[in-house]
């Protein structure tokens, strides 16, 4: 009986890419999440207060004055420090796991958020806005399901990271140009989606400074990683106050945790190889995964009771 539980455990041990190190990153991930969904709230609730106090909507792009407004607000400065805890554990669980593996479980946060929201605002979620919901989390979790069984923690080179920071400017090119062009026209799904996007390289890149200091390679181009991680979140939290204007926390949470971490990992398949040892049908598996979790997103976007041009 004993040596055939043992040899079920060794076999099981085949199948388990991770070892028992890094699956620490996984329970920082999930405070992380925790953290990610009290922050949004009182974030939210800032930039409403603000907009009624001042009478002007930030969606169309903070100005300097609409900034200074949410630095006095207790709310948006208590939610932008639980951001910043969620920052430092979802740093903390990418010292340990690969980014395929713990960067899609902040999708644990839009649970949370939704139940917040509906609760502190009386807003009585309606059954597209569940589904989308269920949509979202299902198919993240889907993925970190395969990932966590497939996923390895390669060796990061110099040329990865020349094309991350090149995919990187090429987004932000690209955001800024729409931005300026639309920026009057554009509704909240727009500053959720380019948010996500970019906190997927804030990731992707924060995984990869934590790597080349841990190895004692401190140089130029980890120089030029940090400061296109701090353009790029920047940038995403600019995104995020104007999404807050036109939609509810739900969303931009919903936005956040499903974008991001997708985006994360497709650089994680595409550019890092952390899925190099994946099965041929991991990667259907993914691409259906991941799509469903978008088209919850959008499905969100359009059916929340919240949600406004």
């Amino acid at each position: 009986m004993d040596s055939a539980a043992l040899v079920t455990v060794a076999d099981l041990s085949d199948y388990i890419r991770l070892d028992p190190k890094q699956f620490l990153g996984i329970p920082l991930a999930l405070v992380g999440a925790v953290f990610l969904s009290l922050g949004a709230q009182f974030q939210h609730r800032g930039v409403a207060r603000v907009e009624s106090t001042t009478g002007a909507t930030l969606g169309t792009g903070l100005s300097g004055s609409q900034i200074w407004h949410l630095l006095l607000r207790p709310s948006w400065v208590a939610g932008t420090l639980m951001l910043g805890l969620a920052v430092t554990f979802q740093l903390g669980s990418l010292y340990f796991a690969p980014i395929i593996v713990v960067q899609p479980l902040g999708a644990i946060a839009l649970v949370i958020t939704s139940i917040i929201n509906s609760r502190v605002n009386k807003v009585q979620l309606n059954m597209p806005s569940i589904i989308a919901i269920v949509m979202c989390v299902g198919g993240i979790f889907l993925f970190v399901g395969v990932a966590a069984f497939t996923a390895v923690d390669p060796v990061v080179t110099d040329q990865h990271l020349f094309i991350i920071i090149l995919l990187l400017i090429g987004v932000l090119l690209i955001a800024s140009s729409v931005f300026r062009r639309f920026r009057q026209r554009i509704r909240a799904i727009f500053y959720v989606l380019m948010a996500g996007v970019l906190y997927g390289f804030v990731a992707t890149l924060a995984k990869m400074v934590l790597g080349r200091i841990h190895q004692g390679q401190v140089d130029w181009l980890t120089i030029l990683c940090v400061v296109g991680l701090l353009g790029a979140a920047g940038i995403g939290g600019y995104f995020v106050q104007n999404a807050y204007s036109s939609g509810p926390p739900d969303l931009v949470i919903a936005g956040l945790t499903v974008v991001d971490p997708l985006v994360a990992v497709a650089i994680g398949i595409l550019v890092l190889n952390e899925a190099s040892q994946a099965p041929l049908w991991a990667m259907p598996v993914f691409i259906v995964a991941g799509a469903i979790a978008v088209l919850g997103v959008f499905q969100l976007g359009r059916h929340h009771p919240q949600s406004r041009s």
